[in-house]
């Protein structure tokens, strides 16, 4: 069984399409769905409570940030498999019946992300290397803006046809093909899929990050511990990315980058695993 998890943040319209989406499109495999709201002042609490009674609904005081709220999910889950699904999300088929057939292929994947797509149905790089130093200081100095070339190894822009599947060290070779299955660094965490035994294994997600790089984190310790993460393409979603932020003004979501991107590379060695 997968446990779906989907943390909420004033994303009242587009959870609630998501729920939908989910119910509509999952016909073969067997799942529970999780949602936990974190305050939410759009209406979020009354539409899940009043239009998906088969939800477990989980609704905070104050917002907790992402990874502390997806946590309290996975406390809360029964499912062999957790998945992690952004509110901004569309299911347009039954995603979850070959991600779940994969997972159970190989017992040493750790996490696995299908692939995404924009909201015009086009593709969506969902793909990255570790960050470095020097990636982050760009992001923050908005020179990608000027030179955006830049960030071409840490965007992966050379996820193409002709490259090779191989991963050495949990450092994807380039050329991937987001056409082809393969083992690479990190995935989107718009739809974040972990056998559950990982989390028994390594922790959970670290409740240091309020947004963002916790999924980073996660999957660096997944490949330190021997699993795999793995890109899937042979099942879709819509991701209609960035929606539950992009609420925030702009100040805050650097400060939030910044304080994550330096818990990121300043973290101990001895604090990787993070208590359940």
């Amino acid at each position: 069984m997968i446990s779906i998890i989907i943390v909420s943040w004033n994303t009242r319209n587009l959870l609630k399409k998501c729920l939908e989406s989910i119910f509509t499109h999952v016909r073969d495999a067997q799942y529970e769905v999780i949602v936990i709201d974190n305050a939410s002042q759009d209406g979020t609490v009354e539409m899940v409570r009043g239009d998906f009674p088969n939800v477990k609904f989980i609704a905070n005081d104050k917002n907790l940030g992402f990874a502390k709220a997806n946590n309290q999910g996975i406390r809360e889950a029964h499912g062999e498999y957790i998945l992690l699904l952004n509110p901004d999300t569309e299911f347009i088929e039954d995603a979850l019946t070959p991600v779940l057939r994969k997972m159970e292929s190989d017992e040493k994947i750790g996490v696995l992300g299908c692939k995404l797509l924009n909201s015009d149905k086009t593709l969506q790089p969902s793909v990255r290397r570790f960050p470095r130093k020097r990636d982050v200081a760009i992001i923050l100095l908005k020179l990608h803006k000027l030179f955006p070339s830049l960030l071409d190894h840490y965007l992966a822009r050379g996820f193409s046809a002709k490259g090779s599947p191989r991963c050495e060290a949990g450092r994807p070779a380039s050329g991937w093909d987001y056409s082809r299955e393969q083992e690479v660094g990190q995935v989107m965490g718009a739809f974040f899929l972990v056998r559950k035994e990982v989390f028994d294994k390594i922790g959970f997600l670290d409740e240091r990050y309020f947004i963002w790089f916790e999924e980073v984190d996660f999957c660096r310790r997944v490949w330190q511990y021997g699993w795999k993460v793995v890109y899937y393409p042979n099942a879709s979603i819509v991701h209609h990315h960035g929606q539950s932020f992009a609420q925030a003004q702009t100040w805050q979501k650097q400060l939030w980058f910044f304080h994550s991107a330096w818990r990121y590379f300043f973290k101990g060695e001895r604090d990787d695993t993070v208590e359940n």
